[in-house]
């Protein structure tokens, strides 16, 4: 009897450790685990809710379009704006690198520029900045229109 509970204890080892060695090993593909969560357009848009983006810390989503992951990320400036932009630049994008937070910026994961998140918009493009993304901000919602994200397809 004693064999058979030490069999068990160790085949539950056994399983907990493979479990373990998995989702280390597909973390990145398991929803939620990854740095990108996936979104869905509906009539032509992609709404995410202001609540769920407003902590500081920058969120970043992918849609499907053609076989082609389109990235971009939201995150909030101490200007207390919501910024938007993709995740990728007009010089390292063909890395296919993209962003991470550092502190009050976004930071190229290729050439490690650093770019404060309150000037993240329309009037910081080219070079090595966080490539615009249009977005309408109300109390509730950031909504970016699909087109805008297929305009950076080139990104990816």
């Amino acid at each position: 009897m004693e064999n058979k509970k030490n069999g068990v204890k160790f085949g539950l080892a056994i399983g907990a450790a493979v479990l373990a060695l998995v989702t280390a090993a597909f973390g990145f593909s398991i929803p939620g685990m990854g740095k990108f969560e996936k979104v869905k357009p509906v009539n032509g848009v992609v709404t995410i809710p202001v609540a769920k983006v407003s902590d500081g810390n920058a969120h970043f989503y992918r849609i499907s379009d053609g076989g082609k992951d389109l990235g971009f990320f939201i995150v909030k400036g101490s200007d207390g704006q919501l910024h938007t932009a993709f995740d990728a630049c007009d010089v390292c994008f063909k890395e296919k690198k993209g962003y991470e937070q550092a502190g009050d910026q976004m930071k190229c994961k290729n050439c490690n520029q650093k770019f404060a998140i309150n000037r993240i918009g329309a009037a910081s493009g080219g070079g090595c900045n966080p490539s615009h993304l249009p977005a309408r901000v109300d109390a509730k919602n950031v909504t970016i229109n699909v087109a805008d994200l297929k305009a950076g397809g080139r990104f990816f």
